[in-house]
């Protein structure tokens, strides 16, 4: 019996890593800005972060939800015809835009087209919670059987996101589920990265980028949200236990990402011996780039999460930028996608699963993008 399932484009690239326990920019991540660390702001460790045992994979979802893998979401064929049959519609409601966002609408889209469902409306709400809940009555309006989004802001969508949940629609989310949102109760299923292998990522890519020695700083957003906790939380724990010699001197959180600049300048100051910077997402790491530029610290390694225009511009071109982290974003689309489809068969779902991230440097940088993006790097990127 043929199956179909979340076709997986990252594993064409060298730098994929395997997903053993998964849990998504995204992004963001949410993808971005919708995430934060433990810790004190500001605080600084002398010693180096030395982990004896390896750390575990394991991470748990909002709700603790325990994560699979994207493999877990398959249909028959006998399923994607009776869904291909029914002549249904999609619709996204999105918590901003960005090139991560893109890319996922492009895989959810392919994958919605190949189960014969029409896609009726994607909306973006610049992280505000009012245009987000305008957005899903401008949807509901259209009376699609899928809503695929992300809550700009969890407490205020219980609310907004109702109307979907008391229509009876089948309400997919990336990431960010509104508060107080189970699975298979108000929502089908969460699709987004696996966080503790995006951390060790980041790790390595840091740790390559130094050939294993040098001083770090961490910074970590300074808020508590689910997904970058742990994703911050596994970059440390992975630099300590892969590279003993490399010693974190300086860690800040931010609520902010607009400060970064200034937390980075300020670090530099203060640290100048710091040849390592994780910053936990790309357009944070945008103004710990330019921090950087301007100190003249041609000897900083800066990685993140997320694919970017600018970052991987500089990459491409030698500067600061060592590597980042893709979170393997047509196929968290094509894994939000199915899961539309288990709810409109009333099949059960796993509650969270997860795209393996894709690590991408100079030298993979047009394999990289295109697998997580779909699409060629901007011109502006491939002339480095």
């Amino acid at each position: 019996m043929q199956h179909t399932t979340v076709r997986r484009a990252g594993a064409v690239i060298a730098g994929a890593l395997a997903l053993s326990l998964t849990v998504a920019g995204c992004s963001t991540d949410a993808e971005e800005p919708a995430a934060g660390a433990s810790g004190s702001s500001g605080a600084e460790s002398s010693s180096v972060a030395q982990s004896v045992e390896e750390p575990s994979l394991e991470f748990a979802g909002p709700n603790g939800e325990v994560p699979g893998t994207l493999d877990e979401l398959t249909l028959t064929d006998e399923e994607a015809a009776t869904v291909a049959d029914g002549g249904y519609t999609a619709a996204f409601v999105w918590h901003t835009s960005s090139e991560f966002v893109d890319a996922v609408e492009k895989g959810a889209t392919e994958q919605l087209a190949d189960l014969g469902i029409e896609v009726v409306a994607s909306t973006e709400a610049a992280f505000d919670a009012a245009t987000q809940a305008n957005n899903v009555e401008s949807v509901m309006a259209l009376d699609p059987d899928i809503v695929i989004g992300i809550a700009a802001d969890p407490t205020s969508a219980a609310q907004s996101f109702q109307p979907i949940v008391d229509a009876g629609k089948q309400l997919v989310i990336m990431t960010t589920p509104p508060a107080g949102y189970t699975a298979g109760d108000q929502f089908v299923s969460i699709v987004t990265e696996s966080l503790t292998d995006a951390g060790r990522a980041n790790a390595e890519l840091l740790g390559d980028a130094l050939g294993g020695e040098g001083k770090v700083a961490y910074l970590f957003h300074d808020a508590d949200f689910w997904f970058t906790n742990q994703r911050d939380e596994a970059f440390k724990d992975w630099l300590g236990h892969s590279y003993p010699d490399m010693e974190i001197v300086a860690e800040e959180g931010f609520t902010d990402e607009a400060r970064t600049e200034e937390i980075a300048a300020a670090l530099l100051l203060k640290n100048p011996d710091i040849t390592g910077i994780y910053v936990p997402w790309a357009t944070a790491a945008q103004g710990v780039l330019a921090a950087v530029k301007a100190a003249g610290r041609t000897d900083v390694a800066i990685v993140t999460n997320d694919l970017d225009t600018t970052l991987a511009a500089d990459m491409a071109a030698g500067g600061n930028i060592a590597g980042l982290v893709g979170n393997g974003s047509l196929d968290i689309g094509r894994g939000l996608a199915i899961a539309g489809a288990y709810g409109l068969l009333d099949t059960e779902a796993p509650a969270l699963v997860a795209s393996p991230p894709v690590k991408v440097t100079a030298d993979n940088l047009a394999e990289g993008w295109l697998a997580d993006y779909g699409v060629e790097p901007p011109a502006s990127v491939q002339a480095g």
